[in-house]
C-alpha cells in the first residue's frame, strides 16, 4: 500500500483529497497545524472511510520539527502539499504571513525530499497565478500575470521553485494542479467548508447568511465589465476537485508522465458571476438570502475561468457536478453542523 502524506489534510481541500486517497487505496499521514481547521474533521473522515489516517499536528514552519516528522516517516511515497493561507482579502492586509506560511513551509518540505529518492510531489496552486489573463476560458499557457494579490503572488512564486528545483534535482517529479474557485461540501455532509472566524470566500458567506450566522451578504461590486456587473469565477464541486489530486498522484506513481513539472487547470469551463451563485442557492436551498452591493474589493479580478482540455485529455478528468448540486451539498453541510454545534 502506497503511503502519502497529505499538508493541510485536515483543511476544507485536503479533507475531502485524504477521503478520496483512502477510498482509493492509499495509506494517508495527514500534517496540519489546526491553524484554519479542526481534528473533528477526522471524524468525518472515518465515517466516510471507515478507515482513520494517520494524524501528525505538525506546523510546517518549524523547521526543525518538520526535519523530525521526516526522519520518522521515511517510507514516504508521495506528498500532496495544501498547507497554506489561502485568502485573498487576508493576503492584501497581512502580506508578510502568506510568504511565510506559503512560501518558506514549501522551501522546508523541497529540501527534505532533495534527501530521499523521488517522492513525487503535486502542489496545490490556483488560478490566481494568471492575474487578469487576456483570454478567456484560460489555458495552462496563458501568460503569467503580474499577480493583484500576495496570495497569488506566493502562488507565482511556488511554481516558479517547483520548476526550478526539478531542473537541480534528478529524478523529482511534481505536479502542479490549479484550482479555480472549489465550493460544495462531501455528499454525505460529514465533512465540508468551516472558515474559522468570517468567511473569506463567496459559498460559505452565503450560507452563514442564510442560516442566521451573519446579518448579510456582500456583494463587492456591480460595476465590472460582465453580464451583470459582478465578478465571473469557475466554481467546481471539491469532491470533483479532489479526485483529480489522485488521478494526478496516480500519473506521477504511474511514471507516465514525460515532463518533470507538469501545470494542469482544475476546474468546469465555465464562468458563474456573483448574482448566478446567489441565484442557484435561491433556487436549491428555497431560501431568499439577504445581500447588498457594495464597493469593489482590492485584489479581485474581473473574470477567471478554465480552459480544461489538457486535464480532460492527459489525465482524463473532468468536473461532473453542477453548480446547483455544488451549492445545495453546501447548503446541507451548513445546516448539520449548525445543528450539531
Amino acid at each position: 500500500m502506497k503511503r502519502i502524506v497529505v499538508t493541510g489534510g485536515l483543511g476544507y481541500i485536503g479533507s475531502h483529497t485524504v477521503v478520496e486517497l483512502q477510498l482509493a487505496g492509499f495509506e494517508v499521514i495527514i500534517i496540519d497545524n489546526l491553524s484554519n481547521s479542526s481534528k473533528d474533521v477526522l471524524k468525518g473522515i472515518v465515517n466516510i472511510t471507515q478507515k482513520e489516517p494517520t494524524f501528525v499536528e505538525l506546523d510546517l514552519r518549524d523547521k526543525q520539527a518538520t526535519i523530525s516528522f521526516f526522519t520518522k516517516y521515511d517510507n514516504i511515497d508521495g506528498i500532496i502539499h495544501f498547507a497554506a493561507s489561502k485568502a485573498v482579502g487576508e493576503s492584501v492586509v497581512n502580506p508578510l504571513l502568506y510568504y511565510e506560511n506559503n512560501v518558506t513551509t514549501l522551501i522546508t518540505i523541497l529540501q527534505q525530499i532533495q534527501k530521499k529518492e523521488n517522492i513525487p510531489f503535486i502542489f496545490s496552486s490556483s488560478c490566481t497565478v494568471y492575474g487578469q489573463a487576456e483570454q478567456m476560458p484560460i489555458p495552462e499557457n496563458a501568460p503569467i500575470q503580474q499577480a493583484y494579490s500576495p496570495y497569488g503572488n506566493t502562488k507565482q512564486i511556488g511554481e516558479e521553485i517547483l520548476l526550478d528545483t526539478t531542473k537541480a534535482v534528478n529524478g523529482l517529479q511534481v505536479i502542479s494542479l490549479r484550482y479555480f474557485n472549489p465550493i460544495g461540501a462531501h455528499p454525505t455532509a460529514e465533512i465540508g467548508e468551516l472558515p474559522i472566524g468570517v468567511p473569506q470566500n463567496l459559498v460559505p458567506f452565503i450560507t452563514q447568511t442564510a442560516i442566521g450566522l451573519r446579518k448579510e451578504l456582500a456583494v463587492f461590486g456591480n460595476d465590472y465589465p460582465t453580464k451583470d456587473g459582478t465578478c465571473i469565477r469557475d466554481y467546481i464541486h471539491v469532491v470533483d476537485l479532489a479526485k483529480a489530486h489522485v488521478i494526478a498522484l496516480k500519473r506521477l506513481l504511474s511514471k507516465t508522465n514525460t515532463e518533470s513539472f507538469e501545470v494542469f487547470n482544475i476546474g468546469t469551463g465555465k464562468g458563474s458571476s456573483v448574482l448566478e451563485v446567489i441565484e442557484s442557492f435561491e433556487r436549491v436551498s428555497k431560501q431568499k438570502l439577504n445581500y447588498s452591493i457594495t464597493s469593489r474589493r482590492e485584489g479581485d479580478v474581473v473574470a477567471a475561468y478554465a480552459n480544461t482540455t489538457k486535464a480532460n485529455t492527459i489525465l482524463g478528468w473532468r468536473a461532473i457536478s453542477s453548480l446547483d448540486e455544488a451549492m445545495l451539498s453546501a447548503w446541507n453541510w451548513e445546516q448539520k453542523i449548525r445543528k450539531t454545534n
